[in-house]
Parts: structure tokens; sequence; C-alpha cells
């Protein structure tokens, strides 16, 4: 395909047919291709906010109890819990969870276990793809035949159809 409104329309007509697991590949980010393909919605940012409060919680209340319980000492007269001070604190422990769960979470969802690795079985389909092409990939298991995927994707204006 030469477009990528051309990949979109291809994407959402083969997800219209119930076809699973599509994919896609693009020279450059297209706006709406994860609608179109049927994508669902990554865990990471979920995660990342999840572990950004409960970083955040987790400063603020060592920082209560060490001036409070553990090593209480009135300064100034200022309260034991004085929380405006806490904020930077908080603030940081919050960000560093989030950006650890962050890292951990892209490694676990891509599959990137020690002594494993995608990249052993990765196979280059077409050197274009990433240069100026763009393309559809529909898997044969479990959608169908071969040659209804392939006379549907003909219909649908395709350049070049690889099957493997």
């Amino acid at each position: 395909m030469g477009t990528p409104e051309k990949l979109l329309e291809v994407g959402a007509r083969c997800r219209e047919r119930g076809w699973r697991n599509l994919d896609a590949f693009m020279p450059y980010p297209v706006h709406g291709f994860e609608e179109a393909l049927g994508l669902k919605k990554s865990l990471i940012p979920a995660a990342a906010k999840t572990m950004l409060v409960i970083g955040a919680a987790l400063g603020f209340i060592f920082q209560a109890w060490t001036s409070s319980v553990d090593w209480p000492i009135n300064v100034g007269g200022k309260p034991l819990v004085s929380w405006p001070a806490f904020i930077p604190v908080v603030f940081e422990c919050g960000v560093l969870l989030a950006g650890l769960t962050t890292i951990a979470a892209l490694f676990h969802f891509g599959r990137f276990y020690p002594g494993k690795t995608v990249f052993d079985k990765t196979k280059i389909l077409d050197e274009r793809l990433t240069d100026d092409r763009f393309a559809v990939i529909v898997p044969l298991e479990g959608n169908g035949p071969s040659a209804e995927i392939a006379s549907f994707l003909k219909e649908c204006g395709a350049d070049e159809i690889i099957e493997e």
C-alpha cells in the first residue's frame, strides 16, 4: 500500500471481516491505526500511574513516620508532620517508582526475558516496509484460507501479497 489512508481503510475492512491478530508495518507513525486494526490498549500507562500514586504515598508515609514517630524533633514550633516540606520527596518517590515500573512493564509486555529474545525468530519480510511502504499483516492461522485472504487483499488494492 502506498498511503496511510489506504492502510487504515484496509485494516478497518479486515477487522470488519472478523479477522484477528492483525498487525501493520509503517515507515512513520500513523494516527488511528490502533483503532483501525482493533489493537488493545497497553497496560503500561495504567501500571505507571498506579505506581506513581503508590510511590508518592510511600514517600509521604515514610517521612511522616520518621518525623513524628521514629525521630520526633520539634524545630521552631512546627508540627511534627509538616506536609509542605514533604512535597519534593513525595514527588521524587512517585516519579522513581513510576519510571522503574515503566521499564519493567516494557520488558514484561515486550517479552524481553533474559536468554530469550524475539529478534532470534524475526525475519525481514520486505526491506521497503520501513522506508516507503505500508503493510497490513493478516495471520493465516485462525483467519481462514489463504486464497480467500489473498483475493480480499487484492480486491482492496494491495500492491503485493507475500504468503509465509
